[in-house]
């Protein structure tokens, strides 16, 4: 059964919907690929073609501005310590350690393993040569996410990173995006967004490097180019959208948090989501209740009423139908708010990051706590994991055959090359034997 909003109410509920409606009510936000694809093709054409002149063009076109220099001089880097506060600075400082000592502890130990004896294989790990980050700057200066992208880059060891970002209406970054690229060491800043950005670290002009991989999350048209520019062989993190959120409540949950776990994803943009499934109805009244009064303080408010339309709050008296719900819309980020939360951990199958119980909110992964809120959005946390330090790195294979081991495994080889009719490869080992 489902019943429609009332004037009221700022998410549309629906109480023990049948499971063939829930693809329907979990819908996110339409975005036309199509005439997307359009848009952001000539962007990637005119970059390819021009360079840093393009760039120029599309910043003024785009944000309003004429930038002479697209690259932020070593001046300007140094320069942001003196205007971001003491305590900003030490508040990233924090961050960056916890976000370094969590994706640390991600490093292989190489193993090595005698699959035959006189056979033996094993895999290490390199580093991608360069990487990109892009670092959306428009609505909000996400300085975290360089935190997120740039520190298990350098526990990788990628020697070369290329930061992008929009410029201000003066031409300017702002200072806690500049100190926190100056903390880590990234020497190349370039002022630039939007599709055209993707577009000059995919391809490279007299500027900006070309790089082998891009990470970082944008609206839907740097979404769109990140997609775009993978035909021509540039790797991306991963196809993200915009930001998400699922909240699991039962009757023991805080409304209060719950509600402000939903605003701090809806204040992202007024194309985010939110969703609330809870065991009772009467939870989603006393969340709603607490919605009203922190939304009318939310200096961001216009745009997170915006997101809260694309929203809704579902009623599923069964855990397991929840769990059934959770996995099949495979949220970027889930909050469980329920009172044996760690029962319901080894039933997550599909998520980008999740947190438990009722003091881990959604705002320390974003920050602080030390995982990475690079993460897969519109479902795709199905198949991808969020940003880890394996994004930053290859995974190579090794093997060392001995003559011991050439005779023991090479009459295998030679029976299934030469059933697949591969003779170079059957007389590669049979050489090796006879000799």
């Amino acid at each position: 059964m489902t019943t429609s909003p009332s004037s009221t109410r700022l998410l549309s509920r629906f109480v023990n919907p049948a499971r063939a409606q829930w693809a329907e009510i979990l819908q996110r936000p339409v975005i036309d690929a199509r005439s997307l694809e359009q848009r952001v093709q000539p962007i990637l054409d005119a970059v390819k073609e021009r360079g840093d002149q393009a760039i120029k063009d599309f910043t003024k076109q785009f944000d309003g501005v004429e930038v002479e220099d697209i690259k932020v001089s070593r001046e300007e880097l140094e320069a942001s310590e003196s205007l971001v506060s003491t305590e900003l600075r030490e508040a990233i400082h924090t961050a960056e350690l916890n976000i370094r000592v969590f994706h640390e502890s991600q490093r292989d130990v190489v193993k090595k393993i005698e699959t035959t004896p006189g056979v033996t294989c094993w895999r290490e790990s390199r580093p991608i040569t360069k990487v990109g980050l892009y670092i959306p700057g428009g609505t909000a200066p996400l300085f975290s996410t360089i935190l997120m992208l740039a520190v298990p880059a350098k526990v990788a060891g990628c020697k070369e990173i290329v930061l992008c970002t929009p410029p201000n209406k003066e031409g300017k970054i702002h200072p806690a995006i500049l100190y926190a690229a100056y903390l880590l060491g990234i020497k190349t800043v370039i002022k630039a967004g939007g599709a055209q950005a993707i577009a000059a670290m995919a391809y490279g002009t007299e500027s900006v490097p070309k790089v082998y991989k891009i990470f970082g999350p944008g609206n839907q048209y740097v979404t769109a180019a990140k997609q775009m520019i993978t035909k021509d062989g540039v790797a991306i993190d991963m196809p993200a959208g915009p930001s998400e959120v699922q909240v699991i409540a039962d009757e023991t949950a805080n409304p209060a948090f719950v509600a402000a776990d939903l605003l701090s994803q809806a204040e992202h943009g007024v194309d985010s989501q939110v969703v609330l499934v809870a065991t009772n109805e009467q939870k989603i009244d006393e969340v709603e209740d607490e919605l009203q009064k922190q939304l009318a303080a939310l200096p961001r408010r216009e745009m997170a009423e915006k997101a809260l339309e694309n929203s809704c709050s579902i009623v599923l008296s069964s855990l397991d139908d929840i769990m059934d719900l959770t996995n099949a819309y495979a949220p970027e980020h889930l909050i469980i708010q329920v009172q044996k939360y760690s029962d319901l951990v080894s039933r997550v199958e599909n998520a980008g990051s999740v947190f438990l119980g009722p003091y881990t909110p959604e705002s320390a992964g974003d920050y602080a706590s030390g995982t990475n809120h690079t993460l897969p959005t519109n479902g795709y946390a199905m198949a991808y994991s969020g940003v880890s330090l394996d994004s930053f790195i290859k995974k190579i294979t090794f093997q060392e055959i001995t003559k011991e081991g050439i005779e023991r495994l090479g009459p295998t080889i030679e029976i299934m090359a030469q059933e697949e009719e591969l003779f170079a490869h059957k007389n590669a080992v049979t050489l090796r034997i006879n000799s």
